[in-house]
Protein backbone atom coordinates (compact mmCIF):
# COMPACT_ATOMS: atom_id res chain seq x y z
CA UNK A 1 0.00 0.00 0.00
CA UNK A 2 2.78 2.42 0.90
CA UNK A 3 4.66 1.73 -2.35
CA UNK A 4 1.44 2.23 -4.32
CA UNK A 5 0.85 5.55 -2.54
CA UNK A 6 4.42 6.73 -2.95
CA UNK A 7 4.84 5.78 -6.61
CA UNK A 8 1.47 5.54 -8.35
CA UNK A 9 -1.54 7.03 -6.56
CA UNK A 10 -2.26 10.48 -7.92
CA UNK A 11 0.27 10.46 -10.75
CA UNK A 12 -1.50 11.71 -13.89
CA UNK A 13 -2.21 8.80 -16.26
CA UNK A 14 -2.60 9.37 -19.97
CA UNK A 15 -1.83 5.86 -21.25
CA UNK A 16 -5.03 4.06 -22.24
CA UNK A 17 -3.83 0.62 -21.17
CA UNK A 18 -2.94 1.82 -17.67
CA UNK A 19 -6.21 3.76 -17.49
CA UNK A 20 -8.09 0.58 -18.41
CA UNK A 21 -6.17 -1.34 -15.74
CA UNK A 22 -7.16 1.17 -13.08
CA UNK A 23 -10.81 1.15 -14.20
CA UNK A 24 -10.96 -2.65 -14.06
CA UNK A 25 -9.31 -2.81 -10.65
CA UNK A 26 -11.48 -0.04 -9.22
CA UNK A 27 -14.65 -1.70 -10.53
CA UNK A 28 -13.60 -4.93 -8.79
CA UNK A 29 -12.84 -2.97 -5.63
CA UNK A 30 -16.42 -1.67 -5.37
CA UNK A 31 -17.71 -2.91 -2.02
CA UNK A 32 -14.33 -4.36 -1.02
CA UNK A 33 -11.07 -3.13 0.44
CA UNK A 34 -8.57 -1.63 -1.99
CA UNK A 35 -5.91 -3.67 -0.15
CA UNK A 36 -7.58 -6.92 -1.31
CA UNK A 37 -7.59 -5.87 -4.95
CA UNK A 38 -4.09 -4.39 -4.84
CA UNK A 39 -2.68 -7.62 -3.40
CA UNK A 40 -4.29 -9.55 -6.27
CA UNK A 41 -3.14 -7.08 -8.94
CA UNK A 42 -0.66 -9.40 -10.62
CA UNK A 43 -3.28 -12.15 -10.76
CA UNK A 44 -5.73 -9.69 -12.32
CA UNK A 45 -3.05 -8.65 -14.81
CA UNK A 46 -2.57 -12.27 -15.87
CA UNK A 47 -6.30 -13.04 -15.91
CA UNK A 48 -7.13 -9.99 -18.04
CA UNK A 49 -4.40 -10.31 -20.69
CA UNK A 50 -2.16 -7.63 -19.22
CA UNK A 51 -5.16 -5.28 -19.31
CA UNK A 52 -5.04 -5.23 -23.09
CA UNK A 53 -8.53 -3.81 -23.68
CA UNK A 54 -8.61 -5.21 -27.22
CA UNK A 55 -8.11 -8.75 -25.93
CA UNK A 56 -10.44 -8.29 -22.97
CA UNK A 57 -13.17 -7.02 -25.31
CA UNK A 58 -12.93 -10.30 -27.26
CA UNK A 59 -13.21 -12.59 -24.23
CA UNK A 60 -15.66 -15.41 -24.82
CA UNK A 61 -18.25 -16.84 -22.42
CA UNK A 62 -15.80 -19.71 -21.90
CA UNK A 63 -13.05 -17.23 -20.91
CA UNK A 64 -15.43 -15.57 -18.45
CA UNK A 65 -16.39 -18.94 -16.93
CA UNK A 66 -12.70 -19.76 -16.47
CA UNK A 67 -12.19 -16.47 -14.61
CA UNK A 68 -15.09 -17.18 -12.26
CA UNK A 69 -13.08 -20.22 -11.09
CA UNK A 70 -9.76 -18.28 -10.79
CA UNK A 71 -8.94 -18.12 -7.07
CA UNK A 72 -6.29 -15.48 -7.73
CA UNK A 73 -8.84 -12.76 -8.48
CA UNK A 74 -12.14 -11.58 -7.05
CA UNK A 75 -14.57 -14.16 -8.47
CA UNK A 76 -17.61 -12.01 -8.93
CA UNK A 77 -19.39 -13.13 -12.10
CA UNK A 78 -21.07 -9.74 -12.69
CA UNK A 79 -17.80 -7.82 -12.30
CA UNK A 80 -15.94 -10.26 -14.56
CA UNK A 81 -18.58 -9.85 -17.26
CA UNK A 82 -18.51 -6.07 -16.72
CA UNK A 83 -14.74 -6.01 -17.33
CA UNK A 84 -15.30 -7.55 -20.76
CA UNK A 85 -18.32 -5.37 -21.54
CA UNK A 86 -16.53 -2.24 -20.30
CA UNK A 87 -13.59 -3.08 -22.58
CA UNK A 88 -16.03 -3.09 -25.50
CA UNK A 89 -17.43 0.29 -24.41
CA UNK A 90 -13.84 1.53 -23.88
CA UNK A 91 -13.12 0.75 -27.55
CA UNK A 92 -16.23 2.67 -28.58
CA UNK A 93 -15.05 5.73 -26.64
CA UNK A 94 -11.59 5.44 -28.23
CA UNK A 95 -13.21 5.36 -31.66
CA UNK A 96 -15.22 8.49 -30.85
CA UNK A 97 -12.45 10.51 -29.13
CA UNK A 98 -9.22 9.01 -30.50
CA UNK A 99 -8.11 7.91 -27.03
CA UNK A 100 -9.94 7.12 -23.83
CA UNK A 101 -7.48 9.45 -22.10
CA UNK A 102 -8.68 12.44 -24.13
CA UNK A 103 -12.29 11.64 -23.18
CA UNK A 104 -11.43 11.02 -19.52
CA UNK A 105 -9.33 14.14 -19.01
CA UNK A 106 -12.04 16.24 -20.63
CA UNK A 107 -14.06 15.84 -17.42
CA UNK A 108 -11.47 17.96 -15.55
CA UNK A 109 -10.54 20.35 -18.34
CA UNK A 110 -7.37 18.45 -19.24
CA UNK A 111 -5.49 19.10 -16.01
CA UNK A 112 -5.61 17.81 -12.43
CA UNK A 113 -7.87 19.37 -9.83
CA UNK A 114 -5.61 20.17 -6.87
CA UNK A 115 -7.46 20.02 -3.60
CA UNK A 116 -5.90 21.51 -0.49
CA UNK A 117 -6.69 18.69 1.95
CA UNK A 118 -5.41 19.32 5.47
CA UNK A 119 -6.57 16.03 7.03
CA UNK A 120 -8.10 12.71 6.01
CA UNK A 121 -11.50 14.04 7.13
CA UNK A 122 -11.24 16.68 4.41
CA UNK A 123 -11.32 14.20 1.54
CA UNK A 124 -14.74 14.08 -0.12
CA UNK A 125 -16.28 10.78 -1.20
CA UNK A 126 -17.44 12.22 -4.51
CA UNK A 127 -17.23 15.45 -6.51
CA UNK A 128 -19.57 16.89 -9.16
CA UNK A 129 -17.16 15.95 -11.98
CA UNK A 130 -17.28 12.30 -10.91
CA UNK A 131 -21.08 12.39 -10.75
CA UNK A 132 -21.34 13.88 -14.25
CA UNK A 133 -18.78 11.45 -15.68
CA UNK A 134 -20.51 8.45 -14.05
CA UNK A 135 -23.81 9.52 -15.59
CA UNK A 136 -22.20 9.70 -19.02
CA UNK A 137 -20.50 6.31 -18.63
CA UNK A 138 -23.78 4.74 -17.55
CA UNK A 139 -25.48 6.20 -20.63
CA UNK A 140 -22.69 4.63 -22.72
CA UNK A 141 -23.32 1.22 -21.11
CA UNK A 142 -20.42 0.97 -18.64
CA UNK A 143 -21.03 -1.02 -15.45
CA UNK A 144 -19.69 -0.82 -11.87
CA UNK A 145 -18.37 2.70 -12.47
CA UNK A 146 -20.61 4.87 -10.33
CA UNK A 147 -19.63 8.26 -8.90
CA UNK A 148 -17.77 6.95 -5.84
CA UNK A 149 -15.76 4.40 -7.84
CA UNK A 150 -15.01 7.02 -10.49
CA UNK A 151 -13.89 9.51 -7.88
CA UNK A 152 -11.46 6.88 -6.57
CA UNK A 153 -10.29 6.42 -10.16
CA UNK A 154 -9.88 10.17 -10.60
CA UNK A 155 -7.71 10.25 -7.48
CA UNK A 156 -5.66 7.21 -8.50
CA UNK A 157 -5.21 8.43 -12.10
CA UNK A 158 -4.08 11.88 -11.03
CA UNK A 159 -7.14 13.72 -12.29
CA UNK A 160 -7.64 14.92 -8.72
CA UNK A 161 -4.78 15.45 -6.28
CA UNK A 162 -6.15 14.49 -2.88
CA UNK A 163 -2.84 13.94 -1.14
CA UNK A 164 -3.08 16.01 2.03
CA UNK A 165 -1.02 19.20 1.88
CA UNK A 166 1.58 17.90 4.35
CA UNK A 167 2.30 14.82 2.20
CA UNK A 168 5.47 14.85 0.10
CA UNK A 169 3.43 13.55 -2.86
CA UNK A 170 1.17 16.61 -2.81
CA UNK A 171 4.19 18.84 -3.15
CA UNK A 172 5.77 16.61 -5.80
CA UNK A 173 2.61 16.55 -7.91
CA UNK A 174 1.75 20.25 -7.63
CA UNK A 175 5.11 21.86 -7.11
CA UNK A 176 3.59 23.69 -4.11
CA UNK A 177 5.20 23.92 -0.71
Amino acid sequence: MLRYHDREWGVPLRDDRRIFEFLVLEAFQAGLSWRIVLHKRENFREAFAGFDFNKVARMTPRDLSRLVRDKGIVRNRAKIRAARDNAQRFLEVRKEFGTFSKYMWGWVGGKPINHRIKSMRGIPTVIPEAEAWAKDLKKRGFKFLGPTVLYAHMQAAGMVNDHWTGCFRHRALTGRK
